[in-house]
């Protein structure tokens, strides 16, 4: 997993980069400014999970045998898609109902904050 990851992170720093990107230079006459600012966040939280994603592969390379390391990293994969995917799409889109999906996301990013609390006292460093 530890492999998976680090390619995941890698790809989705570089994902994070050309979003972020578009989002300062392809979007800032199109959208509103409101909603430019949604999707800054999205690409904030981003790159935050990225990094986080990014850590728990290193973590993997030198404590394998915690298991709560790969929950960890699945649900900073899957709280970024959905956290971030959500607010790129309703900015894109002006369709605000997406709001209402953002915080499940949210939810799932603190899961995998949780997870990485319980892989450090079950075992990291030890």
């Amino acid at each position: 997993m530890a492999k998976l990851f680090l390619v995941v992170a890698a790809m989705s720093g570089l994902m994070a980069v050309i979003i972020g990107a578009f989002g300062a230079h392809g979007l800032k006459d199109r959208v509103a400014e409101d909603l430019l600012v949604i999707y800054q966040t999205g690409v904030q939280y981003h790159f935050y999970h990225t990094f986080a994603l990014l850590a728990v592969s290193l973590l993997l390379l030198r404590y394998p045998q915690l298991g709560l390391l790969n929950w960890s990293g699945g649900f900073f994969i899957i709280g970024t898609l959905i956290f971030s995917g959500s607010l790129y799409v309703m900015a894109l889109t002006g369709f605000r109902w997406l709001g209402a999906i953002t915080p499940i996301g949210g939810v799932v990013l603190i899961i995998g904050w949780l997870m990485l609390v319980a892989a450090a006292y079950k075992g990291v460093g030890e």
